[in-house]
């Protein structure tokens, strides 16, 4: 589908995907960047990434931050895309378990956010303005008890928890280059750590591809549990 063919509300839609992308992604590269600079390196906050302004973001990663989100959106309906923020890797040598705790930096961040859309609809449903939809998707896992009032509230809200909840899935596998990869150390030995680099260096692009078939085992039961924990009693499956 081309951006002419599609109807305003789609375009709409887009453009929320869009910012909750930026967004999301943006306070992952600067919780990186943030928690390098308090390891010990400041590679990115001195390339001006320890910021929540998307703009060095989307500067140093154009085809990540814009060309594949919006593809993504217009072949698949939902967007998916990448930012990056530079390190020392002399650095993470040195202090491994400190490039570790970079790593897991942007997933938390995203966890974050993700805590927070659930937080803003578990206070919608107390209120009575929200309730749990008949079935989820992606950008309906919250309903509004009174039609056509908050409808943007929950597809916000939606994008907003689904959009973390999949990057902070997907990051966590430890296959480079995702974070959970750099983000070993903390549970292996230094051995351990630096024989399971050594071992999935080697794989290159496929480690990414494997990451990506891997995924569609892990992101379907989560969100599902996701679901079932924000909507107590709902009976999602």
């Amino acid at each position: 589908m081309s951006a002419a063919e599609m109807t305003p509300m789609q375009l709409l839609l887009g453009a929320v995907w869009y910012l909750m992308f930026l967004v999301s992604t943006t306070c992952h590269e600067a919780a990186h960047a943030w928690a390098a600079k308090l390891g010990g390196d400041p590679t990115a906050f001195l390339a001006g990434q320890v910021t929540l302004n998307p703009w060095p973001h989307i500067r140093r990663e154009p085809f990540g931050a814009v060309v594949i989100p919006v593809a993504s959106f217009l072949l698949g309906g939902w967007m998916v895309g990448w930012a990056s923020a530079p390190y020392d890797p002399v650095w993470a040598e040195r202090h491994p378990r400190r490039a570790a705790a970079m790593a897991l930096a942007g997933p938390a961040a995203n966890f974050a956010l993700l805590l927070v859309a659930a937080a803003l609809i578990r206070a919608g449903v107390a209120a009575g303005v929200f309730t749990a939809p008949e079935t989820a998707s992606f950008t309906r896992i919250v309903a509004v008890t009174v039609p056509d009032t908050l409808e943007a509230a929950t597809i916000f809200l939606s994008v907003l928890f689904v959009l973390n909840l999949t990057l902070f899935l997907f990051n966590l596998i430890p296959l480079p280059p995702l974070d959970g990869s750099a983000a070993l150390p903390l549970l292996l030995g230094q051995k351990a750590g630096e024989s399971w680099r050594e071992l999935t260096s080697m794989a290159g692009p496929a480690a990414l591809l494997l990451a990506w078939y891997l995924f569609d085992f892990v992101f379907d039961p989560a969100f599902t549990l996701a679901l079932n924990l924000l909507h107590p009693g709902a009976g999602y499956h």
